[in-house]
């Protein structure tokens, strides 16, 4: 009986000691004998935990901004209107070894009202860019990278105009989802640079790219928008092509900015550029407000723009936003 009693005081002993290693992340000192571990019930020793290795960074940001006028009895006269724009910007960067992985996708949408107009509701802002570049290291700072780069819109768009003699206004078609859908997949050298608490820097130049320009609404197609053939949905170029992108570059104290130009050549008719380019000045007043500075330009010698007296003709497309409102990071 004393024997039973001792043998089961030393196994609650054990127990006890082995559950509270486990608690405080220690085991106890152990040795072989015979190729079997024996467990010692001396002092026990501190586990250090293994440092996750975090391979994924992803985040992103969205933002509202409204603006309201409304009007009664007003002398000075004017319309009342609103406006509102929205827009998210998502990112997911992968870097392990020698391997590097960004995307990002930004959409945008934009509407303003006014009252005393036909059509009150017309669009101000609309524009969806997915761009994915993977790269493998070849130095320090220089990459060979494939690149995909889309670009589209959400919701018709509409030219606005008034004929002479008419009261009224009319509208006419002009774009579409995927009318144009630009869709380039290129190769090449991707130089990368990043700034400690400044931001980064990536550069790539690719000779060999590929141009896709989409057309799907069937009545652009048959007009030939975009520089499609008439009645074809795809016009393919192939060419070459240098991309740059600026994330997040701090200009001063909560003040960032980020922007990228994208310019591309056809090797049929070599010089000849197409240029898209955009930049975003963000200044933060606090964590949940701030003021953006949007800019968009685009040209594009297959595109010709409708003027007011009617006729068309090649012209840089130039999109100027300032929004103040809502901001929040994710």
């Amino acid at each position: 009986m004393q024997k039973f009693i001792l043998t089961l005081g030393l196994s609650l002993f054990c127990l006890g000691n082995i559950l509270l290693a486990q608690d405080r992340k220690i085991i106890p000192d152990t040795v072989l004998i015979n190729g079997d571990t024996l467990l010692m019930l001396g002092d026990s020793l501190l586990i250090e935990e293994p440092v996750k290795e975090i391979f994924w960074k992803t985040g992103g940001n969205y933002n509202l901004n409204i603006q309201q006028v409304t009007l009664s009895n007003w002398a000075a006269g004017g319309a009342s209107s609103f406006a509102l724009t929205t827009g998210v910007s998502l990112f997911a960067n992968y870097k392990k070894d020698n391997k590097v992985w960004d995307t990002q996708l930004n959409v945008n949408l934009g509407f303003n009202r006014q009252s005393d107009r036909d059509f009150k509701t017309r669009k101000t802002n609309d524009n969806f860019t997915f761009v994915s570049n993977y790269g493998r290291e070849l130095s320090e700072k220089l990459y060979l990278s494939t690149q995909l780069d889309a670009r589209t819109q959400l919701l018709e768009g509409f030219k606005y105009s008034r004929p002479s003699g008419s009261e009224n206004d009319i509208r006419t078609k002009i774009s579409d989802l995927l009318s144009p859908g630009y869709v380039q997949s290129s190769t090449g050298l991707n130089y990368r640079q990043t700034y400690k608490d400044k931001g980064k820097i990536s550069v790539i130049l690719s000779p060999f790219t590929g141009r896709f320009t989409i057309v799907m609404n069937d009545s652009l197609s048959r007009a030939g928008a975009f520089g499609v053939s008439p009645g074809e949905n795809v016009r393919a170029e192939a060419g070459m092509s240098l991309a740059t992108s600026i994330t997040d570059f701090t200009l001063m104290e909560n003040v960032t900015w980020k922007a990228n130009l994208n310019l591309f050549s056809n090797y049929e008719q070599f010089g000849n550029m197409v240029v898209n380019f955009n930049s975003i000045v963000r200044l933060k007043v606090n964590k949940y407000i701030s003021t953006r500075i949007e800019t968009a330009l685009i040209y594009d010698e297959k595109v010709f723009i409708k003027q007011d007296d009617g006729t068309s003709k090649q012209a840089v497309q130039l999109q100027n936003l300032i929004n103040f409102g809502v901001s929040l990071d994710f």
